[in-house]
């Protein structure tokens, strides 16, 4: 394929937005046998399927799924270049972010909060993915921003840069009935006790586990869960104690109803924002990482 043609591209869009042909059809102003037409053509430019049939249904295939994230961004480009040249006014910009499954999704709300509070805030869109695919699309620029609890190694293939955030301690926390018996010896007390946790892959992980041995404390690993809000409700629920970073302390404690244990002492988890761009100049990612350096994190 040399040329993508995006007139059928945008019939296949329609498409998979509006449900079937038909609606798309109706929408389009078209005739149904146009747009079926139109869909084969660019499946035969493609080379391969877009949609297959499910009794009555019209279903994306695995395919079809990537080929629409991509239009999906080009027609949103589309609808923001129009709005930019007819000079139409409260015209957002997007800023497209990553977010890793790990990243406590209370600390990633008081990051990105920032960009909403700027005269013109942009239409902030995240996408939840694995560490290194989110940073493989910020390679290609599907991506403006990765946040994340590790800075990009050097070795990485992926030309990017780490902007610091910022860091802060460790606190472990559980159900009111849990805490009232844990806090006293804390951290001893966590000894054989029930504990939820990250996955091993995480860097929480990775130095939790480091600081657990050290103090000679062996718990009962209860579940381990690569979405953080996840292993919060099953701490909520009251089968084990669980951490969170401490810069995040009175929402854990509102929005779950739990009790802090107490601080793992020497435990310091650090956060970055992950971009292209050596000199940060989106005006959205620019108030994220002064906001966050010197109010969330109080870097000085």
């Amino acid at each position: 394929m040399q040329w993508l043609n995006y007139h059928h591209l945008y019939y296949f869009w329609s498409v998979a937005h509006e449900g079937s042909v038909t609606a798309a059809a109706a929408k389009l102003q078209l005739s149904r046998p146009t747009v079926t037409g139109q869909l084969r053509s660019l499946e035969h430019s493609f080379g391969n399927k877009l949609f297959r049939q499910s009794g009555r249904r019209l279903l994306l295939t695995a395919f079809g799924e990537t080929v629409l994230a991509y239009a999906d961004d080009i027609f949103a480009t589309g609808q923001e270049l129009q709005r930019a040249v007819s000079g139409a006014q409260g015209d957002v910009h997007r800023l497209i972010v990553g977010v890793p499954d790990e990243m406590p999704k209370l600390i990633v709300f008081r990051l990105l909060q920032p960009a909403f509070n700027l005269p013109t805030p942009p239409r902030i869109i995240c996408r939840e993915g694995k560490r290194d695919e989110l940073l493989a699309e910020l390679a290609i620029h599907r991506l403006d921003l990765v946040l994340s609890d590790a800075p990009l190694d050097s070795s990485s293939s992926v030309k990017a840069y780490n902007h610091k955030l910022g860091e802060c301690g460790v606190t472990f926390f559980a159900s009111p009935e849990h805490a009232k018996k844990l806090k006293a010896g804390f951290p001893r007390s966590l000894h054989n006790q029930p504990m939820f946790l990250p996955t091993a892959s995480t860097t929480t992980r990775r130095l939790i586990d480091r600081w657990l041995e050290t103090q000679g404390i062996y718990p009962l690993i209860a579940g381990e869960f690569e979405d953080s809000a996840l292993m919060k409700v099953f701490g909520q629920a009251g089968g084990g104690a669980f951490p969170a970073p401490t810069v995040i302390e009175q929402e854990v404690i509102k929005q779950y109803a739990v009790h802090p244990i107490g601080q793992a002492d020497g435990v310091v988890e650090k956060y970055f924002a992950i971009s292209i761009e050596r000199r940060l100049k989106h005006p959205a990612v620019i108030a994220i990482t002064a906001s966050a350096r010197e109010g969330l994190f109080g870097m000085r």
